[in-house]
């Protein structure tokens, strides 16, 4: 039992880490479809 509350320690440590680290930069939304998922680099002339 008592395993199970540290690796919950652990992750939610990792978890608080990231996102103090990336902030709103990380993208939890899951998978995207139709417009949102162009990932192609923006035309330059």
């Amino acid at each position: 039992m008592w395993k199970i509350a540290v690796g919950f320690a652990i992750f939610a440590a990792i978890s608080l880490y990231m996102i103090m680290q990336f902030g709103d930069q990380v993208d939890m939304s899951g998978e995207k479809h139709g417009a949102d998922a162009i990932h192609a680099p923006a035309e330059t002339k």
